[in-house]
C-alpha cells in the first residue's frame, strides 16, 4: 500500500487505525442495481416485489382457504338439516335449533357425559402439562447439563410419532411392572383418557415454555441472585411473573391438544359409552352407526371450543415461536 493510501486509511479513526471500508454504495443510484450490476428501473422493481408478495399470498392463502372451506361446509351441511325444523309453521330459532342436529345431540344424555369428561379430563391434562412444563422448559432455557441434547430430542417423540402409537405404548408399558399394578386402576378406565391426553399434550407445552423462557433476559435473574435472592425466590418473583403470558399459552395450547386427542384414547382407554367416551371418540362412534348428522354436530362443538380457546391465546397468551 503507497503512503498516500495509508494516510487516507488511518485518518478514518481518531486513533490512527485503518478504517474500514465502505460497504454500502455511496449514491442512491447504485441500488437500482441486482447482485450482477445490472440497472433495475423502479417500475421492473415494482414488478417483481408484487409478483413475490403474491406468490407468497397464493400459496399461503390456499391453506387458508382450506381450513375456511372445511369449516364452511360443516356449517353448511348442518344448517341444511336444521332448517327442515322450521316446516310447519313460524317458530323460534330457540325451537329450531332444539328440533336440529345440535339441539339432538346436547339432548342425548351419553354425548352430554362426553362433553363433561372432555371438559374434566383436558383441564386435568393441561393442568399436568404446565406443572411438568414449567421446570422442564426453565431447566432447557436456562442451563447446560449432560444429556440435555437427549432430554430436548425424547421430547420431540410425542409430536412426531403417530398417535395410535402413543396409545399402544402407553397400553405395553401397563403390562410390565411396577405399572402392571396399576393397570386395573387405569387401563381402559377414567384416569387412562387423561393419561392419553396429557401423554401428548406435554411435549406442547414443554415447547411453549421453553420458547418463553428463551425469551426472557436472564440479566434480571441474575441481578436478583447478586443481590442475596436463592434461585427459588429469584425464579418466584422475577422469571415466573415474566412467564406468565407463556404459561397461559401453554395451558391453553395443551387444552386444546387434548380435546382434538383420539388415537391414544381408542387404544389406551377405548371408547365405552357412558364410561370413557369424550367429544372425539363420539365421532367416531356416531360415524361407526351411520349417525352423520350427530357426528357433525358434536365435531361443531369442539370447533367452538376450540375457537374460544384460540381466542384465549390471542387475547392473554404469548406469542407461539
Amino acid at each position: 500500500m503507497t503512503e498516500s493510501g495509508t494516510d487516507r486509511s488511518a485518518a478514518g479513526r481518531p486513533d490512527g487505525s485503518p478504517a474500514r471500508e465502505r460497504l454500502l454504495p455511496r449514491d442512491s443510484e447504485e441500488f437500482s442495481g441486482d447482485f450482477s450490476g445490472q440497472p433495475r428501473s423502479a417500475t421492473r422493481l415494482t414488478v417483481v416485489n408484487l409478483a413475490f408478495f403474491w406468490s407468497f399470498g397464493i400459496i399461503g392463502g390456499f391453506y387458508v382457504l382450506l381450513i375456511l372451506g372445511m369449516l364452511l361446509a360443516d356449517g353448511a351441511y348442518m344448517t341444511a338439516q336444521t332448517l327442515p325444523a322450521a316446516d310447519g309453521g313460524e317458530r323460534s330459532w330457540f325451537g329450531i335449533l332444539s328440533e336440529g342436529p345440535i339441539g339432538r345431540a346436547l339432548a342425548d344424555r351419553r354425548i352430554r357425559y362426553s362433553i363433561r369428561l372432555s371438559m374434566i379430563s383436558c383441564t386435568l391434562s393441561a393442568v399436568l402439562s404446565v406443572l411438568v412444563a414449567v421446570p422442564l422448559g426453565y431447566l432447557l432455557a436456562r442451563h447446560r447439563f449432560p444429556g440435555r441434547r437427549l432430554v430436548d430430542a425424547i421430547l420431540d417423540i410425542p409430536i412426531v410419532l403417530p398417535p395410535l402409537v402413543i396409545g399402544l405404548s402407553l397400553l405395553i408399558l401397563f403390562q410390565y411392572p411396577p405399572f402392571s399394578r396399576l393397570a386395573p386402576l387405569i387401563v381402559y378406565q377414567v384416569p387412562a383418557v387423561v393419561l392419553a391426553q396429557f401423554a401428548v399434550a406435554c411435549a406442547f407445552a414443554v415447547r411453549t415454555m421453553k420458547s418463553t423462557f428463551d425469551q426472557i433476559d436472564p440479566r434480571c435473574e441474575q441481578v436478583a441472585i447478586s443481590l442475596g435472592c436463592s434461585r427459588v425466590q429469584a425464579f418466584g418473583h422475577v422469571v415466573l411473573p415474566e412467564a406468565r403470558r407463556g404459561v397461559l399459552t401453554a395451558l391453553t395450547l395443551a387444552w386444546a391438544r387434548s380435546l382434538g386427542e383420539f388415537g391414544p384414547l381408542l387404544i389406551f382407554a377405548g371408547a365405552t359409552r357412558m364410561k370413557t367416551e369424550v367429544l372425539s371418540t363420539t365421532v367416531f362412534l356416531e360415524m361407526n352407526v351411520g349417525n352423520i348428522d350427530m357426528a357433525v354436530a358434536v365435531s361443531l362443538i369442539m370447533v367452538a371450543a376450540a375457537i374460544v380457546v384460540l381466542m384465549l391465546t390471542r387475547l392473554w397468551g404469548a406469542p407461539v415461536s
